[in-house]
Order: C-alpha cells, then structure tokens, then sequence
C-alpha cells in the first residue's frame, strides 16, 4: 500500500509542474514580445534638461549628448563608461561630432567623463554620483532604444530621487538573439539580481573633461 502511494505522488505532481512551467514559458515569452514593442515604440519627446547623460556603446549616443548640450548654455553633460585614457577632444573626433563643425574646448568646462562603469549598473552608478555632486535633479538619458528599459530601471535604483527623461538614439531593435539577451538582463535588474552579478565600481568621475 505504501509503495502504491509513492509512486502515485510523481504521477500528481506531474501536471502540476508541467502548468509551472507553461506559465513560466508563457509568461516569458509575453514579456519578451512586451519588450520588443515597447523598444519599437517612440518614446515622448525630451524637455529641456539641466543634466545629460549619455552611456557609452555607439557613436550617435556621444554625438547626440554633445548636441543637446550644445543647444542647452546652462546644461551639464556626464559621459559614462569612457576608457581610462579616452579625452573629450577623443571622443568628439570619434562620434563625428568634430566633422559637423563641433570643438571640444567650448563645452569641456560643462562634461564630466565617467571612466569605471563596465555595465549598465555601473553606468547607474556614476551617473548618481555625478547627479549629487552637481545637484542636477533632471536628467535626459541617452543609450539605444532598445537599452533604455534597462538602463531605467537601474538608474531609478540608484538615484531614486531624480527625474529621468529617455532619449533613445539607433539601433532601436538589434538581431533577435542580441534582442533576448537584452531582455533576459532586463528581467535579471527587475529581479535585483544585477546588483551580485554586475559588480559596480566606485564612481571616478574627470571634471572638467579634457
């Protein structure tokens, strides 16, 4: 009788973890198409800011940070994620910025040059410090659309207190397998778990930048 028992126990638990694990499979693949749509999706349009930051991986994301601080005398521009020996006059010349006329000498004394961040937690990370070491409490954020969910949520984590204005610049949808691996470290930061995998440096922040 007792060994009936036992073995009529997988037999119950069998459809029981089959319907786990079809919601789980279901659920994720309804918020991987939420993700693609929401990255194809135009966001609002930006106001005005007294604070930019651009997280470095493309050259529109640099070009475009430049060129709203351009637009803007009194804002103050953070660039995230900058190689240890990268300069303004740098990256200005490799975002094309310098061939639409743009010189690094007029804005250097608004752009602070983040030079830890490795990650987007990190790229949180400086883009907090640099927000209350400057009192900037406003902030247009510019990364890839398809980045900017992400980028978000991290942000919100470590500068809670701040107003966050999305700016996306190309690519806005990447190659499907780029796609589900930005989604899978979308969910990974909705759960917390960027914080023990990503591990983010202590800001080091260059102002003005060079």
């Amino acid at each position: 009788m007792t060994g009936a028992t036992t073995m009529r126990r997988p037999r119950r638990r069998l459809p029981l973890l089959t319907g786990t694990l079809a919601v789980l499979v279901l659920g994720g693949a309804g918020g991987f198409l939420w993700f693609l749509h929401r990255a194809a999706t135009p966001w609002p349009a930006a106001p005005p800011t007294a604070g930019i930051a651009v997280l470095t991986g493309g050259p529109d994301r640099v070009e475009t940070g430049l060129t709203l601080l351009a637009r803007r005398p009194e804002a103050r521009l953070i660039i995230s994620g900058v190689g240890p020996d990268s300069t303004l006059s740098d990256l200005v010349r490799e975002s094309g910025a310098q061939e639409a006329g743009m010189a690094p000498e007029p804005l250097s004394p608004r752009v602070t040059l983040g030079r830890e961040a490795t990650s987007t937690r990190g790229n949180a990370r400086e883009v907090a410090a640099w927000s209350r070491a400057t009192g900037t409490r406003e902030i247009t954020v510019i990364t890839a659309g398809f980045h900017m969910p992400r980028a978000l949520m991290e942000l919100r984590r470590d500068l809670p207190e701040a107003v966050l204005h999305p700016h996306p610049v190309a690519p806005f949808l990447a190659r499907p397998l780029p796609m589900l691996r930005e989604y899978v470290k979308l969910v990974g930061a909705a759960l917390g778990l960027s914080t023990f995998t990503e591990r983010a440096p202590r800001a080091r922040l260059d102002r003005p930048a060079r």
